[in-house]
């Protein structure tokens, strides 16, 4: 129970839970800062918010992967939650960390952009004639297929996924932007839309850039830990595949006919 519940991991210093949570609050403080102020000047275009987006959550994860996960987002924290592979407290930890390194990321942009230039900063809200249902289910989506994509590059049975992994996160975000944008603003991330919301004040329709994006994940880790996950295999020449820049070194290290 002291596992599940992740007590040992607050006094444990090799567990490394507080350099995880300052990577989460570095994460997704450069998250929306650098993609919230695409936001305000984009002009109604589109594809640089995406790939303003997309773009940051690759090189969050790539940075900061290795420390914490590079969760930086609840949605995937429920995911992991749901799925066991992260302790009940680290998993409220991580949220807590994601909303204050967003609410100090979106308070810098406010201060630090013209007021003439804010553009509501990123906020996120539903677009005329977007029902509240309907952007549940748009926000359901985009947290199913970011979750989905998240477990699919980090399954232990797939280890060479993990070498595209960053990009391929990145760029589900930025699909989901190109498909979405428009009609919720497409947030996948509670916290995203918690620190931009906390700092305009706006609290329109909040509740469902939390309820969305949350039980997506937690459908897509189910689905994906429960029928997708890649078989184990035993034959170890399989698990430890050498690539073929491995295999032609091995040609021409001296040992192998060279023919």
């Amino acid at each position: 129970m002291g596992y599940a519940l992740g007590t040992e991991e607050l006094s444990n210093k090799s567990s490394g839970l507080w350099r995880a949570l300052l990577a989460e609050f570095v994460g997704i403080f450069i998250l929306n800062f650098f993609a919230c102020a695409a936001c305000t000047h984009a002009n109604g275009d589109k594809t640089l918010i995406s790939l303003a987006f997309g773009l940051s959550v690759f090189m969050v994860v790539m940075s900061i992967g290795h420390i914490s996960g590079g969760h930086i987002n609840p949605a995937v924290t429920a995911g992991m939650l749901a799925a066991g592979k992260v302790s009940l407290i680290r998993a409220l930890l991580y949220v807590a960390a994601q909303c204050a390194g967003a609410v100090a990321a979106t308070a810098a942009l406010d201060v630090l952009i013209p007021k003439s230039y804010h553009n509501g900063l990123g906020n996120t809200g539903l677009k005329d004639g977007v029902t509240e249902m309907q952007g549940v289910g748009f926000e359901f989506f985009l947290g199913f297929v970011l979750v989905l994509c998240v477990f699919g590059v980090c399954d232990d049975n797939k280890p060479d996924s993990r070498f595209v992994a960053p990009l391929a996160i990145g760029l589900t975000v930025t699909l989901g932007h190109l498909g979405i944008v428009e009609y919720t603003g497409s947030s996948m991330n509670p916290a995203r839309s918690f620190g931009t919301a906390f700092v305009t004040d706006s609290w329109s329709h909040h509740w469902i850039y939390w309820a969305g994006p949350i039980v997506g994940g937690v459908a897509a880790a189910l689905l994906y830990s429960q029928l997708f996950k890649a078989p184990a295999t035993s034959d170890a020449s399989e698990r430890y595949r050498t690539t073929a820049d491995d295999k032609e070194m091995r040609r021409l290290d001296g040992k192998h006919d060279m023919a």
